[in-house]
C-alpha cells in the first residue's frame, strides 16, 4: 500500500460523494506520476457517529474503507482510529467538509519528497471562515509559538501528509490532533508546511465552537507541561514549593522582628497566616512533586527514539 487518505466525518451527507470523486481524481494523478496501481492506494472513511444519512451514502461509495465509531467522540478519536488503521507507507489526513481541497495533496507530497521531511502540514493562507473563527485561530497561534513552539502557522489545517513511521506508539487524545506536529518535532521528525487551497463550506454544519476552543487550550498547557517536566515534574513543583516555603519564611521572621523587637502587636494583622499558607503550600507543592518525580521514574517513561541502525563490516 503506498498511500492511505484518512477522512474523519460527523454529519457530512452532503459532502461525501464529491469528496471521494475529487479523491479518486487525485489517485488517479498521482498513479500517473508515481507509476502505481489503484489498488496501492486507500481511502479510509472514519464515521464519528453520523445522526445524519453519512452511514448509508459511505456505502454507496467504492472503493472505501468504512470505520464507524460507536459514538461520537471527537475528531481527534477519528483521526486516531483512521492512522492505525492506515496500511499505507504515506498517510493523508483531511476533512470531510470540502474546505481542504484534494487538489492540494501531489503538492504536499512533492515537497515531503523534495525536502526529505516526515510530515507536510498544510497552511491555509487565505481562509474562507468567519472573522470570530479567524481571530480565535490568531490567538491560538501566538499562544501556541509561545507554549509550545510547534514552528507551523496553521495547527488548525487537518490536510496533511505523514509518513506511517510518525504514528508508531503514538495514541491521540482529547484534541491533540491539533498539536501533532508539535509531538513529532519533539521526538525529532522534520515538519515541513506548505499554502494550500481553502473553500467556504457549502454543506453542512461546522463542528467548532466555544467548547472545543477550551479544550484545545487545555491540551495545550497539558503538551506544555509534559514537553517540559514530563521527565522531571520536581524541577518545577520543586522550585515553586521552595519558592513559597522561602517567602512564606521570610514574612514569619519579619513579623517576629516586629513583635519582639519593636513591640509591634500582629494579632491583628493577615501577614502572620499569608506567611502560614505560604510555607503550607511550599511544603505541599514539593512533597507533590517529589511524589510525582518518583512515579515518573517507576513508571520510566521513553525519552528518546532510535531512527535507524547502521553497522559498516
Amino acid at each position: 500500500m503506498y498511500i492511505s487518505f484518512v477522512v474523519p466525518l460527523y454529519n457530512e451527507a452532503g459532502n461525501l460523494k464529491q469528496l471521494h470523486q475529487e479523491l479518486m481524481e487525485v489517485i488517479k494523478q498521482l498513479s500517473q506520476k508515481y507509476k502505481k496501481k489503484s489498488s496501492d492506494f486507500e481511502i479510509i472513511m472514519v464515521d464519528d457517529g453520523s445522526k445524519d444519512q453519512s452511514p448509508e451514502i459511505l456505502k454507496s461509495l467504492n472503493p472505501v474503507r468504512i470505520l464507524t465509531l460507536r459514538q461520537n467522540s471527537g475528531q481527534t478519536a477519528a483521526l486516531d482510529a483512521g492512522f492505525k488503521a492506515a496500511r499505507g507507507e504515506l498517510v493523508v489526513s483531511l476533512d470531510a467538509d470540502l474546505q481542504n481541497d484534494p487538489s492540494s495533496i501531489p503538492d504536499l507530497i512533492n515537497k515531503l519528497y523534495e525536502d526529505n521531511l516526515d510530515v507536510v502540514c498544510g497552511w491555509r493562507q487565505d481562509r474562507h471562515d468567519g472573522s470570530a473563527k479567524k481571530f480565535i485561530s490568531l490567538g491560538a497561534r501566538h499562544l501556541r509559538s509561545f507554549l509550545i513552539s510547534d514552528q507551523i502557522h496553521d495547527s488548525g489545517c487537518t490536510l496533511r501528509v505523514y509518513k506511517k513511521s510518525c504514528f508508531e506508539g503514538m495514541t491521540l487524545r482529547g484534541e491533540m490532533h491539533r498539536f501533532i506536529p508539535a509531538l513529532l518535532t519533539w521526538r525529532g521528525f522534520k515538519i515541513g508546511e506548505l499554502p494550500v487551497k481553502h473553500r467556504a463550506r457549502q454543506w453542512g454544519k461546522s463542528k467548532y465552537n466555544m467548547k472545543r476552543t477550551v479544550k484545545g487550550f487545555l491540551d495545550m498547557l497539558t503538551l506544555w507541561f509534559f514537553h517540559k517536566y514530563a521527565s522531571r515534574p520536581l524541577h518545577m513543583m520543586g522550585s515553586l514549593g521552595i519558592v513559597s516555603f522561602i517567602i512564606g519564611f521570610g514574612i514569619a521572621i519579619w513579623m517576629l522582628i516586629e513583635k519582639f523587637v519593636f513591640a509591634r502587636g500582629i494579632g491583628t494583622r493577615m501577614w502572620p497566616l499569608v506567611a502560614i499558607f505560604l510555607i503550607l503550600f511550599g511544603v505541599q507543592v514539593f512533597i507533590s512533586g517529589l511524589i510525582m518525580d518518583l512515579i515518573i521514574r517507576s513508571y520510566n517513561p521513553k525519552l528518546y527514539e532510535v531512527k535507524e541502525e547502521h553497522e559498516n563490516k
